[in-house]
């Protein structure tokens, strides 16, 4: 039984169904030649569920690492073509990210964020002041 708990973030899932996942598995298979293998790794970054509760929009992580690579232990790797695909990856994503269709937040046309919603903590987070998903 734990009596204090020193570090502990909520977990975070997403659908892989939203339209921002197919186009990061569109730019995944276009640079690494295979369709990415969704191992739901990273759930526990707290940043992911801050940033999706406070834009109320669709998170996704890029992968940019390798399964050998030890993450956060002493021998921790990072292979340079690892950055370089990451890169690749990043520039294909915002690619088909752009030829999605239907309604983008930039093209939104909601009512904007009132005084009183902006003053929530985390507001100022919510992307293009609107209240829409892709």
């Amino acid at each position: 039984v734990f009596e204090n708990m020193v570090h502990g973030a909520k977990a975070w899932l997403s659908s892989t169904k939203h339209p921002n996942y197919e186009a990061a598995s569109k730019a995944i298979e276009k640079i690494y030649g295979s369709k990415p293998d969704f191992t739901r790794e990273g759930g526990s970054i707290p940043i992911t569920s801050a940033f999706e509760d406070a834009t109320q929009m669709n998170v996704l992580l890029l992968p940019v690492g390798a399964c050998d690579d030890k993450a956060h232990s002493q021998n921790e790797k990072y292979n340079r073509s690892n950055l370089v695909n990451a890169i690749k990856v990043l520039g294909m994503y915002l690619h088909e990210l752009g030829r999605l269709q239907g309604q983008k937040p930039s093209l939104c046309r909601c009512e904007p964020l009132t005084e009183e919603e902006l003053m929530v903590p985390g507001a100022f987070l919510r992307g293009f002041r609107c209240k829409c998903e892709m």
